[in-house]
Parts: structure tokens; C-alpha cells; sequence
């Protein structure tokens, strides 16, 4: 028996999150869903496991909810059910970085397909920058790829400032696991100013999905957070190490 995984998450307007959290605990116990899912003013995140059926009970319930009709969800599957309980708990954030008045569903940057992904991974004058932890990047990441070695994404405010005068005028491509750190980190420059930054479509999930491993540019496995450790191509399970 495989079970299936969806990573998923939404920046949207939550003005009651707590009210969410019942039907939600409820619905996934019923469903015999496991993971976590984190609730806040700005959007849901979280990772979820369980019957195929379960977790498209659990989707579809969060599609339901406000501004939540394009939630972002990633599938994959796993041999054994990657998550021991269920949790879904309140957050000032959904990821946090603690910057005041950032806005990913107003003004994250333009998205690139993974299709158009290599093309700038290939462009010597674009400054490719993972916005994952050390920790992550030392699976794997993309050719070429900056790596900040910051130890929680908090830190990537404070690494940017500290290197945005070397970087000034450059064109900026970002990538993370599965977007969302993506779409608060553009958004983030963009209010530092900077005009001219894209990001991965899905992040490394879906390019991982979509692009074949005759032409991929991503080297090493990609880290996940739940007991499968990581996934390579295909998003098969590839644990601690590739």
C-alpha cells in the first residue's frame, strides 16, 4: 500500500484563523490524516499524509476556505505513512521571516515554469539564490546556485541586507522547496527595492515532477520535511542520502 502526500499552502486573508482550526483537527481525524498544518492571518502551510481519498477530503475542505480556491498542492506518494499524528496549529506566520507589512499575495515576484527554469539556471548573468537553510542546501541544490547559510529562513532578511550592494543591479532568480518561502522572499526584496526577480514555478518539487533527469540542472536530492528525509526525480523517496 502507497499513501499519499500533498505539501500545501495559500497566502490568504484569515481574519478568524483560530475558528478554523476545530473543523480542520475534526475532518483530518475522521479521515485518518496525518502531518501538520500551520494557520495564520496571512494563509495556511503545511504537509499532509494519508488515503488518497483522505487527503482530497482534506484539499477540498481548504479550497473552501477564503481566497483559498488556487491553494498551491504538490503530490507524491510514500511506502509508509511519513508522519506519526495529525497537528494544526496557530502561527504569527505560516513561514516566518519577522517582517512587518509583507504581503507574497499582493506583491510576490513573477513566477518561471520549471520548464524555463534551466534557461536561466544556464545564464551566467542571472545570481541564482536558494532561500533554504544550510541544512537543506547540504542535500542538494541547483548548479551554480548562491547559498546564503543562513539557519532558518528569519535569517535571510539580515544575509540580503548584508550583501544587497554587491548584488545591486543583478537579475535575481530564487528558488526553495516548494514556493512559499519563494513568494515572501520576493516579495521581501521588491520592498527592498529590487525590481528585477523571478522565482521558481512550485519550487524545487515541481521542477523535480516536470523535468526530466537527462536535463536537469539540480544536483544531489531535495530535502523534505517528514520521514521520507528526501526526494530526487520523480519526487521518489530517496532518504539520507542520494
Amino acid at each position: 500500500m502507497s499513501f499519499t502526500v500533498a505539501a500545501l499552502y495559500r497566502f490568504a486573508p484569515f481574519d478568524d484563523p483560530a475558528a478554523l482550526r476545530a473543523p480542520l483537527i475534526d475532518l483530518c481525524a475522521a479521515q485518518g490524516i496525518k502531518g501538520t498544518l500551520l494557520l495564520a492571518r496571512e494563509g495556511v502551510n503545511g504537509t499532509i499524509a494519508g488515503s488518497a481519498g483522505g487527503v482530497a477530503a482534506v484539499i477540498a475542505h481548504i479550497r473552501a476556505l477564503p481566497d483559498c480556491a488556487d491553494l498551491d498542492v504538490k503530490y507524491s506518494t510514500a511506502a509508509a505513512l511519513p508522519f506519526q499524528r495529525m497537528k494544526v496549529r496557530l502561527k504569527k506566520e505560516i513561514v516566518t521571516m519577522k517582517v512587518a507589512g509583507i504581503d507574497p499575495a499582493r506583491d510576490a515576484a513573477p513566477y518561471v515554469d520549471p520548464a524555463d527554469w534551466n534557461a536561466l539556471v544556464d545564464d551566467p548573468d542571472i545570481v541564482l539564490i536558494d532561500t533554504r537553510n544550510d541544512f537543506e542546501v547540504g542535500y542538494g541544490s541547483f548548479k551554480g546556485a548562491l547559498n546564503p547559510h543562513t539557519r532558518s529562513f528569519g535569517d535571510f532578511p539580515d544575509w540580503w541586507r548584508a550583501n544587497a550592494e554587491r548584488l545591486a543591479g543583478k537579475r535575481i532568480a530564487m528558488f526553495c522547496t516548494g514556493g512559499i518561502r519563494c513568494e515572501k522572499s520576493t516579495a521581501f526584496l521588491k520592498s527592498e527595492g529590487v525590481e528585477d526577480v523571478v522565482h521558481l514555478k512550485g519550487g524545487i518539487l515541481a521542477y523535480l515532477e516536470q523535468v526530466p533527469a537527462g536535463e536537469s540542472r539540480w544536483r544531489g536530492s531535495c530535502f523534505v520535511f517528514d520521514e521520507r528525509v528526501s526526494v530526487g526525480h520523480g519526487l521518489v523517496e530517496v532518504g539520507e542520502g542520494e
